[in-house]
């Protein structure tokens, strides 16, 4: 029988943040995956959701007791653009679980029908952007990323209508919470103070306990997005769609729609086939995410009735962002103190690899092996780098083989790459999930690659390259 303990704090909040309604049933559910770790995590018994009763909570076909389903409201610039009220146009919010430990996390599903903020749209996924989202939040939870996670993907027995007929399937998605820069604007937007302070009081209580008021909550947001946008940074990761719905209050990384990481290193990499003005390029994503900020900002600008507090909160973030990023990239090349020249190394490093057009990941997790320089287009352009690089580690008493381990333990042996991704995705719609799972389990220790997988790693070749990722919806 399956049990979870709801504890939902959400739907205490004021009315207009969300709608309630249940999931749209499907015909025929069945099993993809599940998340064995996760549901350990959460306090649940994974094997019950292995069982018909679980695969029918899993697919929307049923409510289990203590849950209440609601769809949530927010509203959002997107591409730069004010557009109004957005809110779960195919996600559904079964209820919050407390852990043992006495964490909080939202149970949701994704792809479960439509609801009031559907726009037309049919509620439903696809089976692609589903595995898409599994395997890279899962990924990126193993990189030790913040993220939404991957609880379970279950297939519905029915066809989803897009550019052609397609599987249908439903994501459980796991977060901290769902909360968005896009709701606080929701709130400002319909210039209710009463209902934007107890979203400021739940959204303190939920993620920032030690701080205190509105602009305590602005800082704590600013902090954890610096640090965000920089783990993103060093691992060539694309968002592709930053819009401020998009954004988390909590700092994780949440909708992997169109997102990809980076193959050939291009600082001015975009994916996405929605993002016609390249606004969320991979070197523009720290901008951005001070714009989104600017936008928290002003939403809480009525509670916080001081401008140049609210101004000085959001000059702190590049500052921030720029330490968060020169320790990812310290660590990436192997160093454990800091230098004044350390950011103009990496820089140099970044560069040679752009002009020389070098695998991004393979670049870094090859670094202190002699197939380094292989990665580069004219290797003696590394050769010179390295020569710099040597001496200053040996400032720090080191060799480049003393560094092995560290280097090792800070860059990735394998990725998510896009084109492996729909390599399982075109597998998995012919009913073969065999290169899904093999891919998965590749992810789930991006560090440690065994031999039979590493071909997981290479860059795609020419006709592999996907060069635009896409939505989904």
């Amino acid at each position: 029988m399956v049990q979870i303990a709801f504890d939902n704090s959400y739907v205490r909040l004021p009315a207009q943040l969300y709608s309630r309604l249940a999931p749209t049933p499907v015909t025929d559910p069945s099993l993809i995956t599940l998340n064995h770790s996760l549901a350990n995590r959460l306090g649940l018994d994974a094997k019950a959701f292995e069982t018909p009763e679980g695969i029918a909570i899993l697919a929307g076909n049923a409510v289990p007791s203590g849950a209440d389903p609601l769809a949530q409201t927010y509203g959002g610039h997107q591409f730069g653009n004010w557009s109004g009220r957005l809110g779960d146009g195919r996600a559904i919010l079964l209820g919050e679980v407390v852990t043992p430990d006495g964490a909080r996390f939202d149970i949701q599903l994704k792809g479960s029908g439509p609801t009031p903020y559907s726009r037309n749209g049919d509620g439903r996924a696809w089976l692609g952007p589903v595995l898409r989202e599994y395997l890279v939040s899962e990924a990126m939870h193993a990189l030790g990323v913040p993220t939404t996670r991957a609880l379970a993907a279950v297939s519905t027995g029915e066809r989803v209508q897009r550019e052609e007929g397609y599987p249908g399937a439903v994501l459980t998605r796991v977060a901290s919470s769902h909360i968005r820069v896009g709701t606080f604007q929701y709130m400002a937007a319909t210039e209710d103070a009463e209902g934007l302070a107890a979203l400021v009081e739940h959204t303190l209580a939920r993620h920032y306990p030690d701080r205190q008021g509105p602009l305590g909550l602005l800082n704590g947001v600013i902090e954890r997005q610096a640090a965000l946008i920089a783990k993103w940074m060093g691992l060539g990761f694309v968002h592709g769609v930053m819009n401020t719905d998009n954004m988390t209050i909590s700092g994780e990384t949440i909708d992997y729609g169109p997102c990809a990481f980076i193959d050939t290193y291009q600082p001015m990499a975009v994916y996405s086939s929605i993002d016609h003005a390249e606004r969320y390029a991979f070197a523009r994503q720290p901008d951005v995410a001070m714009w989104n900020l600017a936008q928290l900002a002003t939403s809480l600008l009525p509670m916080i009735n001081d401008q140049k507090a609210a101004q000085a909160a959001l000059d702190r973030f590049p500052g921030l962002f720029q330490s968060a990023w020169t320790d990812v990239f310290r660590c990436k090349i192997g160093l454990q103190t800091a230098q004044d020249g350390d950011v103009a190394l990496i820089h140099d490093l970044l560069t040679k690899m752009a002009e020389g057009q070098a695998d991004f990941t393979n670049t870094f997790r090859a670094l202190g092996t002699q197939t380094a320089r292989d990665q580069f287009l004219d290797p003696a352009s590394f050769d010179a780098w390295q020569a710099i690089w040597a001496a200053r580690l040996e400032a720090e008493g080191a060799t480049l083989e003393d560094r092995i381990d560290d280097l090792r333990q800070a860059n990735p042996a394998v990725i998510p790459r896009t084109h492996r991704i729909e390599q399982a995705i075109h597998a998995a719609v012919a009913d073969d999930f065999a290169p899904f799972n093999r891919l998965l389990t590749a992810l789930l220790s991006p560090y440690m690659l065994p031999h039979e997988q590493a071909d997981l790693a290479k860059p795609p070749a020419e006709d592999e390259i996907v060069p635009r990722t896409f939505c989904g919806t």
